[in-house]
């Protein structure tokens, strides 16, 4: 069974990419998704998010939203908004985001290889997240949503889908946002028998961002697979949806805190207390981290530089020796109280692509306390961490540019 394999994608039909393609399903909530497809009837969030089709207050997780959904999808092929590809295909995927340019390509991953942990994992996931996407696939019949996948960074391949990108691309839109998403349909033989054999001398790819949506995969196929007294490993439900880039392409923006109170701390005894594991330095203005093991923070209208006592950073474990550990096993949670930050109320985070005078207007709303400003988390410490079979703390990475939906989809025939 190939690591990666060429599929018959469901996508826009020509001219119609710009009516169809929609921002990922989950980076929006329900009424700014509601507001999104006001005058798009062709919007794949009537796909991804069919609860805008249904009366407000409609429970997001009820039967007949994942119903609406199939039944959208199937309208949309109907009316010949998507089309199917005749041919196994796989798609060079290119992201522009000002300066920033990836190129990777969109495949279908094996599950039998993302069960023997070959592809590799660094999250946990959420019960009622991985219920509600094996509920749309199911649903579906369909993976419309892409697993984010990662490779190191390969020659051979990475040639391959430059050159595939100098010529005219199949689909070329840019989003709302400014981001620029274009797609090359890449069916002929020859490239997919090289780029598949490529994949395959791989010794691992990492998942960077879908982790529920590749375990419902795997719990989808093992359902299908238990179901089908002639299953042979080649149906399409044993593969699942991605998008797979190099690792030194990728763009991690810093994924930042804030927190509600001090844990009954005057800002002074906070600070004095801060001493401890950290040099602190006030600033004239916003720190922005510049190397690992650095921290901004926003106090009562004052920035400062933290920087991490080296005694302080474990040598030998990925986990540990990450930014996002440093601060809370050193700060957060002996300070501040915060034990589980997954759970506790009390901490809130905030992706770095809203920029630092996010966490200054949260502090100075009086709402919150006292922000923190982290360095990004590297792809390489990522993929140690998941080498190591660890995982990640919570809220440690922040991807930008996000993949589109609706560019293409996988059937499961």
């Amino acid at each position: 069974m190939p690591l990666v394999k060429a599929f018959t994608g469901l996508r826009p039909a020509p001219g119609r990419a710009d009516d169809v393609v929609a921002p990922p399903y989950d980076v929006m909530n329900e009424a700014e998704a509601r507001a999104m497809v006001q005058g798009r009837p062709w919007s794949f969030l009537h796909i991804s998010r069919p609860e805008v089709d249904l009366p407000e207050g409609t429970d997001p997780y009820a039967p007949e939203v994942y119903a609406k959904g199939r039944e959208n999808l199937e309208r949309m092929i109907a009316e010949g908004v998507l089309q199917r590809d005749e041919a196994p295909s796989f798609y060079v995927y290119r992201l522009t985001m000002g300066d920033h340019v990836q190129t990777g390509l969109m495949g279908v991953a094996s599950v039998e290889a993302y069960d023997a942990d070959r592809i590799k994992k660094h999250e946990f996931t959420r019960p009622v997240k991985e219920d509600d996407r094996v509920r749309n696939i199911d649903t579906l019949g369909a993976q419309t949503g892409p697993v984010f996948l990662v490779y190191p960074a390969t020659d051979e391949i990475d040639r391959v889908l430059a050159e595939v990108a100098q010529g005219e691309p199949d689909i070329d839109v840019t989003a709302a946002d400014g981001v620029r998403h274009q797609l090359w349909a890449v069916s002929d033989p020859e490239t997919v028998q090289k780029l598949t054999e490529a994949f395959d001398r791989l010794d691992a790819l990492y998942v960077a961002d879908g982790h529920h949506r590749s375990a419902a995969a795997s719990r989808v196929a093992a359902q299908r697979k238990a179901a089908n007294p002639d299953h042979t490993g080649e149906e399409s439900y044993n593969y699942f949806l991605s998008v797979l880039f190099p690792h030194d392409q990728m763009q991690i923006l810093d994924y930042n805190r804030v927190v509600k109170d001090l844990n009954g701390l005057s800002p002074e005894a906070f600070v004095a207390r801060i001493t401890e594991n950290f040099t602190v330095e006030p600033a004239d203005g916003p720190v922005k981290p510049s190397r690992t093991g650095e921290f901004g923070m926003y106090l009562r209208g004052q920035w400062y530089r933290l920087t991490i006592k080296p005694e302080r950073i474990p040598a030998d474990d990925p986990v540990a020796r990450l930014d996002v550990s440093l601060l809370q096993e050193n700060l957060i949670r002996p300070l501040l109280g915060i034990e589980n930050p997954r759970t506790d109320d009390r901490i809130d985070f905030v992706g770095g692509i809203r920029g630092l005078g996010e966490l200054e207007k949260r502090v100075d709303s009086g709402d919150w306390a006292v922000a923190f400003a982290l360095h990004p988390t590297t792809m390489e410490a990522l993929m140690a961490v998941a080498d190591a079979g660890e995982v990640m703390p919570p809220k440690s990475t922040w991807f930008e540019p996000k993949l589109a939906d609706g560019l293409v989809s996988h059937v499961l025939d």
